[in-house]
């Protein structure tokens, strides 16, 4: 799974941008917000990645900021919100406002986005509430950032593999600071490892899992 871009900016448009990374051109997806911090075409530049697997297609939506797709891939979680949606909502609202907004509970400031109807707004507002960290510098909070970016990327790679996030976080949290893990690749590998069957019949006692395919 990709999680990080670097390369030159090729082209540059308001929903997506062509990178080009040891000559293979990349089309990212990508909110307005990345959009207006992105450089002039012709740049070295570097995305934050969420890759979105399907039987069908494969896509990759690309963020300025680790924060940035963090918040995307909340949003994804939620009830019929889609990355387009998704994309539509961090176009629409910087993260301060869509903080308040859901605060607030103000379904008419989110049903202001372009394709957030009156439902979807309720549903944002009710669902977001425990899943947003307050902005930074509001008090009693700060913004959701990770002190641990591989780890993060790491968890996203193996959600998209097939595993339900929860499942995800326990196998990296065996993992712990063992120092066996110090790329997302091993990262990767080391919990799909600890997730395997061979692994939990060696530990009796831990709750089984289910397998990617169990879990679509």
């Amino acid at each position: 799974m990709i999680a990080r871009l670097k390369g030159t900016l090729i082209e540059k448009a308001p929903s997506a941008v062509i990178i080009d990374a040891g000559g293979v051109g990349y089309e990212v997806f990508i909110p307005l917000s990345t959009f207006y911090d992105l450089p002039a075409p012709g740049a070295p530049t570097t995305l934050h990645i969420h890759t979105r697997l399907r039987e069908d297609s494969l896509r990759l939506f690309g963020f300025y900021s680790q924060q940035e797709k963090q918040i995307f891939e909340v949003l994804i979680g939620i009830n019929k919100v889609g990355p387009k949606l998704a994309l539509a909502i961090l176009s629409g609202l910087p993260f301060e406002e869509l903080w308040a907004a859901v605060s607030a509970n103000d379904v008419a400031r989110l049903s202001s986005i372009p394709g957030v109807g009156k439902k979807t707004a309720e549903r944002l507002a009710l669902e977001l509430r425990d899943k947003l960290a307050p902005p930074e510098g509001h008090p009693g909070g700060t913004a959701p950032t990770s002190s641990n970016p591989t780890r993060d990327d790491a968890l996203s790679a193996l959600v998209n593999l097939g595993y339900k996030k929860p499942d995800a976080e326990k196998a990296l949290d065996r993992l712990g600071d063992n120092g066996t893990a110090d790329s997302i690749e091993a990262l990767i590998r080391d919990s799909l490892h600890l997730r395997s069957p061979n692994q939990r019949k060696s530990q009796p006692t831990a709750t089984a899992t289910r397998s990617p395919s169990q879990m679509k």
